[in-house]
């Protein structure tokens, strides 16, 4: 995954990239099961603590419908993130077409206990061989 350009989308100073890669060990195009891994690296270029309390996903297939994933943290964390610091993580997302977007956002804190939410960029997902390109 890390020869790939990534998505990313700054937001009061903190940066959200992905990167995504299309499994296809894991895919089943014959049964219409697409898989991809997404690797997410949040980065803090402000001057202010924050910590991550809550994710919202918005997934669409090639079809146009729509899916949202909503919850606390992310892969069971909500990490604190001091000026200059990073968190990465990799999860996953199944489709039942060969390619959809994903984006949202995550809801933030400061150490004020002000919430505010950042931008997780859209991204396509696309499997090999796929003509059309949806970000």
């Amino acid at each position: 995954m890390a020869d790939r350009t990534p998505y990313t989308a700054v937001t009061r100073n903190i940066a959200v990239s992905v990167v995504p890669t299309y499994l296809e060990a894991n895919s089943s195009p014959a049964n219409a099961q697409y898989v991809w891994a997404y690797r997410v690296t949040i980065e803090n270029r402000g001057n202010e603590t924050v910590q991550l309390r809550s994710r919202h996903w918005m997934i669409t297939n090639a079809r146009g419908e729509f899916t949202e994933v909503k919850g606390p943290g992310v892969v069971g964390e909500q990490p604190v993130l001091r000026p200059g610091e990073s968190f990465q993580y990799t999860s996953g997302a199944p489709l039942n077409t060969p390619s959809g977007m994903m984006g949202g956002a995550y809801l933030m804190e400061s150490e004020s206990g002000e919430q505010f939410h950042i931008e997780i960029p859209t991204f396509s997902l696309d499997s090999p061989g796929q003509n059309v390109m949806l970000h």
